[in-house]
């Protein structure tokens, strides 16, 4: 192996011994948090220190096209300067030769980070907790459906068909039977997790008929959303090596549950090591209650981040596993925020909104950016939800149209984020709705076609 190979994560070393590395995959999440980059020879990624993408890739839609986001300067298509972050490299194992990813930051001309690349996103909401002394900490949760290859999108989205043979079954949540039907993808997704140097902290069958969830330890914000980026790639590689598809839409099934990336949030004191949200004697504190505060006074700001395409407001059913409204709750999986059971040092706070079709960079940065924005105001929570929320109201928008107008007025929000990230999001997103509105389903088609 060369030099630089010697200052690589010891899980990449560990792949690579006694073999030859082929290439690196330089890559970089868009907006939806789809890869971007290029795959080099490893001798050309040795001898160059970044290479370069237009900065036109934030500005595409989910369907490849552009809305007015370049701004003033037009669509002139300038190079970003792309670094490679070296501790991210990691393992692509499902290749045919020998290859390693590793996520690179983007960069203008004069070396300052692009505001609306989305790591660079969470990177300054992280920042803001540095800056006051202390270190966030999250635990996200991932929800994904096994489903049969769908080669035409006219037709509805099936479950994939187990190792009996026979179509898995829905309403089977915990069932280790159900987990033991997708034991070829789940195998595979293990060891490519283990060649990556991931480890899950778990893998549980849910309500959904081939819906799975897998749990990751808890850990620095920015690497476990690179955790979250790379897994999307890893899991969808497992799935089509047994002839499924895995997917993180929200809902990709009627009259199932959605899919959600619950985002579990601490907070340490940098100086002492403590969580900020226990006191001496073990019980809740001020920051406790005003981060809880934050995520409800600012998450309805942060819809589009958290909930980014129409198909995303479908997953807010009443009993269907996901939230409708804000309110919060001890063990309370009925509310939008939920405060686990915990040892008073592990006190916690879960955001049950998030849906897995997010941008993992961008859906913990809004959680993360409401609840320092609660904090620093001291936004103080509203009293604990006692029984089952799905009785109250909705208390946030239940549309993509609806969310972008709110995520408009967020004048707070946007300082945070970003006021560039937040103009150029917004611009995406209501070209991405302005497209579906284009769109005449089947619905339309069926019950109005003769009956209006």
């Amino acid at each position: 192996m060369s030099d630089w190979t010697d200052s690589l994560p010891e899980s990449a070393r560990l792949y690579l011994e006694n073999r030859r590395l082929d290439e690196v995959e330089c890559v970089i999440a868009d907006l939806p948090g789809i890869a971007r980059g290029k795959a080099v020879p490893a001798s050309k990624f040795a001898r160059q220190k970044h290479f370069h993408l237009p900065n036109s890739i934030f500005f595409q839609t989910i369907t490849g096209d552009w809305g007015e986001a370049a701004g003033e300067e037009g669509f002139i298509e300038p190079d970003m300067i792309l670094r490679p972050d070296m501790s991210t490299a990691t393992a692509a194992p499902w290749t045919g030769d020998w290859t390693l990813q590793v996520i690179h930051d983007a960069f203008d001309r004069k070396g300052n980070p692009i505001p609306f690349a989305p790591r660079n996103v969470l990177k300054r909401v992280v920042q803001l907790y540095e800056e006051q002394g202390w270190k966030p900490v999250v635990a996200p949760e991932m929800e994904f459906y096994l489903v049969a290859r769908n080669l035409d999108p006219a037709k509805p989205i099936e479950p994939m068909m187990g190792r009996s043979g026979r179509p898995a079954a829905a309403r089977q949540a915990y069932s280790m039977t159900a987990v033991d039907e997708f034991g070829p993808v789940i195998d595979d997704i293990y060891d490519f997790a283990e060649a990556q140097g991931f480890e899950i902290d778990g893998i549980t069958q849910e309500g959904g008929a081939g819906q799975l969830e897998i749990n990751l330890r808890h850990g620095s914000p920015v690497k476990l959303a690179d955790e979250v980026f790379y897994f999307k790639r890893l899991i969808r590689e497992a799935a089509l090596r047994h002839d499924c598809f895995a997917t993180f839409m929200a809902k990709p099934i009627a009259d199932e549950p959605g899919s959600a990336m619950h985002i579990h949030h601490s907070v340490l004191d940098v100086e002492t090591g403590k969580n900020i949200f226990t006191g001496p004697q073990g019980g809740e504190t001020d920051a406790f209650y005003t981060f809880i505060g934050g995520l409800q006074h600012h998450l309805p700001e942060a819809i589009p981040l958290l909930a980014p395409y129409v198909n995303s407001y479908r997953r807010y059913v009443k009993d269907h596993a996901a939230p409708i409204n804000l309110e919060w709750g001890r063990d309370n999986r009925t509310t939008g925020i939920r405060v686990p059971i915990s040892e008073p040092e592990a006190r916690r706070i879960e955001n049950r909104v998030a849906g897995m079709d997010c941008n993992p960079y961008l859906g913990i940065a809004a959680s993360l950016a409401a609840g320092y924005l609660g904090l620093m105001r001291e936004e103080r929570a509203d009293k604990q939800f006692r029984g089952d929320a799905y009785e109250g109201e909705g208390d946030f928008p239940r549309t993509l149209g609806e969310a972008l107008n709110v995520f408009d007025e967020a004048g707070a929000l946007a300082e945070v984020l970003g006021p560039e990230f937040c103009r150029v999001y917004s611009i995406v997103k209501r070209t991405e709705y302005e497209e579906f509105l284009g769109v005449i389903s089947p619905w339309e088609r069926e019950h109005l076609l003769m009956n209006v």
